[in-house]
């Protein structure tokens, strides 16, 4: 159950602005779409005043498209961290995280730094082959 005014902060990467109820509910059918399997399974839940986190972790099969990439039919797993904020004894904020490094390299697709880090990856790289001399 939310409250009237429920908003919804997905990972940034994946939605950058804040979700109304229905957008967040067509947030979640982009899921169920790619994943019509998902499985979710709250690991741990700790509650404080309004606030209750949990940790999840999610099981699936990619056989829908997920952020316009292609069915790949792989099986993921990935794991996730939930915040909601309750008012009345229903949800009036969510915040949700997961792990989409873990998410992303199941499903095939390589992880390239960005032009910030590059830089640094090169140098790790080159001290360790001059470590090896």
């Amino acid at each position: 159950m939310r409250t009237q005014d429920y908003v919804a902060y997905a990972p940034v990467s994946l939605e950058p602005t804040p979700l109304d109820p229905e957008a967040w509910t067509r947030f979640l059918a982009g899921f169920v779409e790619a994943f019509p399997d998902l499985h979710i399974t709250v690991e741990d839940a700790v509650g404080e005043g309004d606030l209750v986190a949990q940790r999840v972790h999610f099981a699936g099969t990619h056989t829908g498209e997920f952020q316009g990439l292609p069915p790949t039919h792989r099986q993921v797993t990935f794991s996730g961290l939930e915040l909601n904020r309750f008012v009345d004894g229903r949800v009036a904020e969510h915040w949700f995280q997961m792990d989409s490094l873990t998410l992303l390299q199941q499903l095939g697709l390589v992880v390239v730094p960005g032009p910030r880090l590059v830089p640094r990856v090169l140098a790790h790289q080159l001290n360790k082959l001059r470590k090896k001399r």
